[in-house]
C-alpha cells in the first residue's frame, strides 16, 4: 500500500468590530481590528472582512446575548462575524463557510432579533398559521437540529417556532401551526403540503432562510424552493407589497450551484469566509491505492477493525446506494455493529440511527452512509473512511470537515 499524508496550514484571526446599539441593526460599521480574507463575488477576487472579539460588538440585543450566554460561546466565529451584521441590516445574503464553522448561528441570532425588533416597532403580533420567518431544510435531521437552536434562544428572546418535516406525522404538526407561531422550520416539501392544506399562509412571512442551499438544488429541491417562493415574488411586486429577506447558507459552492443562486435571488449578497473551499490543517489524509486483485472489502475490514480497537467513531462514506448495502452486508457478517443512512432509509430510522450512533454506550460505532450524511449533520466523529472516492474536489473537502479522517481509494 502507499500512504500519502497531506498537510495544510489553517488561518486563523481575530479582530475587533465596533459596538452598535443592541436594539437596531448596525449601519456603515467602521474598520477596526484585525482583518481575515473573504470572497467578494462582484470584483471576482478576495477582500478584508472585519472580525470581532465579542457579540456584544457585532449589535445584538441583551435578551439574545442571554441566549449566547447560556449556550457558553464568547468569542464569534469569522461566518458570525460577517454574516450577524449584514443580516441585522435586512440584506439578502449567501453565507458560505465549512461545516462547523457556526452558520445556524449566525443567521439565527440576528433573525430571532429582527423578529422581535419588528414586534415593537409596528407593533406585528404572532397568529395562529401566519409564521413571519421559514427556515427550509434538506432532511429532517437538520430541521430538528435548527429547531434545537430556535428553541433554545427563545428561552431568552421570547418568540414561538415549530418544525414541520416529512416523516413526521401530518396532525400534531396541523395543530401546532393553529397555534400562535412567529417560525416554521422544515422540509419544502412538507411545508409546501401544509401550505397547500390551508395550515399555514404566506401573508406575513417577511424573513426566508434556505440552510443547506447547495444541497436542496443539487438534491431536486429547486422546484419545491420556486413554488415556494412563487407567492412571495408575486406578493412584493404588488403596489404597496411587502419585501421578503432571503437568505442561504451553504458549506459549499459550485458554479453550477452559484449560477442557479444569481439567477434565482438577483441581487443577492455573497459572503464567504476564508476557509471555504480549503483543507482543514488538522485533518490527517492517508491515501490506500489498491492493485487490481486486492479485495476493496478485505481492505476496509483491516482500515477499520484497528479504529475501532481504539474506541473510535467511524463513518464509512459510499458513492451509492448499493455499494453502502454491499459494505453494511459485508461487516455484519464480520461480527461488526453497523447503522445505515441513506436516501432509501425512512427518516423516522433514520433519526434513530443517528441516535445510536452517537450514543456513549458504544454498541453502535460505525455509521455507514452516503453523502446524505455530509451536509449538516452535527456529529462527534473520530475517523471517517472514503470507501468510494468523492466524485468532486468539492465533495472532498466538504467530507473532510467533519474531523480526522482516511479516505480509502481503490
Amino acid at each position: 500500500m502507499l500512504l500519502e499524508r497531506l498537510r495544510t496550514r489553517y488561518l486563523k484571526h481575530s479582530a475587533k468590530l465596533p459596538s452598535s446599539s443592541p436594539s437596531m441593526p448596525p449601519q456603515n460599521l467602521p474598520v477596526l481590528g484585525q482583518e481575515t480574507e473573504a470572497y467578494d463575488k462582484g470584483k471576482g477576487k478576495k477582500k478584508k472582512k472585519i472580525m470581532a472579539d465579542s457579540f456584544e460588538e457585532l449589535g445584538l440585543s441583551e435578551e439574545v446575548m442571554g441566549a449566547v450566554r447560556e449556550m457558553g460561546i464568547e468569542v464569534p466565529t469569522e461566518i458570525q462575524c460577517i454574516g450577524i451584521p449584514s443580516v441585522l441590516e435586512e440584506k439578502s445574503v449567501v453565507l458560505g463557510s465549512h461545516t462547523g464553522s457556526g452558520k445556524t448561528l449566525a443567521y439565527m441570532l440576528p433573525l430571532v432579533q429582527l423578529l422581535r425588533r419588528d414586534e415593537a416597532m409596528v407593533g406585528m403580533l404572532t397568529k395562529p398559521r401566519r409564521p413571519r420567518a421559514v427556515v427550509l431544510c434538506p432532511t429532517r435531521e437538520l430541521s430538528e437540529q435548527v429547531f434545537r437552536v430556535a428553541k433554545s434562544i427563545s428561552h431568552h428572546a421570547r418568540f414561538r417556532s415549530t418544525m414541520v418535516s416529512g416523516g413526521g406525522r401530518l396532525r400534531p404538526q396541523e395543530d401546532s401551526l393553529n397555534n400562535p407561531i412567529d417560525m416554521v422550520v422544515g422540509t419544502p416539501g412538507r411545508v409546501l403540503q401544509h401550505n397547500d392544506d390551508g395550515n399555514m399562509v404566506y401573508g406575513d412571512i417577511k424573513y426566508l432562510v434556505l440552510d443547506e442551499a447547495d444541497t436542496m438544488f443539487d438534491r431536486g429541491f429547486g422546484p419545491d424552493i420556486r413554488k415556494f417562493l412563487g407567492p412571495l415574488k408575486n406578493r412584493a411586486l404588488k403596489p404597496n407589497g411587502q419585501g421578503f429577506q432571503t437568505i442561504l447558507v451553504t458549506a459549499t459552492m459550485t458554479f453550477a450551484v452559484q449560477k442557479l443562486i444569481d439567477e434565482e435571488f438577483q441581487g443577492i449578497e455573497h459572503l464567504r469566509t476564508s476557509t471555504l473551499h480549503k483543507k482543514i490543517a488538522s485533518a490527517r489524509h492517508d491515501f490506500i491505492k489498491l492493485s487490481g486483485s486486492e479485495n476493496k472489502l478485505e481492505a476496509l475490514l483491516q482500515v477499520l477493525e484497528p479504529s475501532l480497537a481504539k474506541g473510535n467513531r467511524v463513518m464509512v462514506f459510499c458513492n451509492t446506494l448499493n455499494s453502502s448495502r454491499a459494505v453494511d452486508h459485508f461487516l455484519g457478517e464480520n461480527q461488526i455493529s453497523t447503522v445505515n443512512y441513506h436516501g432509501e432509509v425512512p427518516a423516522e430510522q433514520r433519526v434513530e440511527n443517528l441516535n445510536k450512533f452517537k450514543s456513549d454506550d458504544g454498541d453502535c460505532p460505525t455509521l455507514v452512509c452516503t453523502d446524505l450524511a455530509a451536509r449538516g449533520l452535527d456529529l462527534d466523529v473520530n475517523h471517517v473512511i472514503m470507501f468510494d472516492f468523492p466524485l468532486n474536489s468539492i465533495d472532498y473537502l466538504h467530507l473532510e470537515e467533519l474531523h480526522e479522517w482516511v479516505p480509502k481509494k481503490g
